[in-house]
């Protein structure tokens, strides 16, 4: 059995990603916050599809709980470790610099970047010790490009793929394959507020994407087909560069 842990698995592309690698035959642990009804619809959605999946509480920005979290399942299913890792929990706080106050700056670089430490740095003795391990990171369009009333988004971004780059060079020899996607505009609750209409005027797809397009390209990434691809950060934004 293998298992995936995808932190923010609950909603939006986290749950995409969540349904499609169930039906890859991983053992989905679906990590979620406060949201307990929409984790609980997605771990049904997994059962009824035949997949198997669990549930996994734990705040990625909290050090100490995380480290609980991934402890207490180690301990719980100690002939088996955790494959492959989704780094895909995020929050958004966007504002223009002159006005943002420093705890949404804080709290975004907390819980997209620090998030990135907190849940790999434990899985990867296990990783090594099997050698053999993935570990996608979901990036953003933002933390390539920058976008204005983002500068929290976009540094905390903008690191994860830097440490993307940089982890894959420490772990490539253990056969451990690390890489970000970074999608632009994609359909999910992430981007209320946003002027869907005149974004996509922008876009050389006229679109934004689907949850799911962007799922099947970390699906293809987790899988052996990709085995010779690691420390990239592959775009998925319908064209939208500058």
């Amino acid at each position: 059995m293998k298992y995936a842990l995808i932190t923010g698995g609950s909603r939006g592309i986290g749950k995409a990603i969540a349904l499609r690698l169930a039906k890859q035959d991983y053992h989905v642990l679906i990590n979620y916050q406060s949201n307990q009804q929409a984790a609980e619809e997605t771990l049904n959605l997994i059962r009824e599809q035949g997949g198997q999946a669990t549930l996994m509480q734990f705040d990625v920005s909290d050090s100490e709980q995380t480290l609980t979290a991934i402890n207490k399942w180690q301990e719980e299913n100690k002939d088996a470790y955790i494959d492959l890792l989704v780094n895909n929990a995020g929050i958004r706080r966007d504002n223009l610099l002159v006005f943002m106050e420093q705890k949404d700056f804080q709290d975004v670089i907390r819980t997209n970047l620090f998030s990135f430490y907190n849940v790999t740095q434990p899985l990867l003795q296990p990783m090594i010790r099997h050698k053999h391990g993935r570990i996608i990171n979901v990036a953003s369009l933002s933390g390539i490009k920058g976008l204005p009333g983002q500068c929290n988004y976009s540094a905390a971004k903008g690191g994860l793929i830097a440490a993307t780059k940089a982890l894959a060079q420490e772990v490539g020899r253990k056969n451990i394959t690390v890489n970000a996607v970074a999608p632009g505009f994609v359909k999910t609750d992430m981007v209320e507020g946003l002027d869907e209409q005149e974004l996509k005027k922008q876009i050389p797809l006229q679109r934004f994407a689907q949850a799911d397009e962007v799922a099947a390209l970390v699906a293809f990434l987790a899988s052996d087909e990709a085995a010779y691809i690691t420390g990239e950060c592959i775009s998925i934004n319908g064209g939208l560069y500058t």
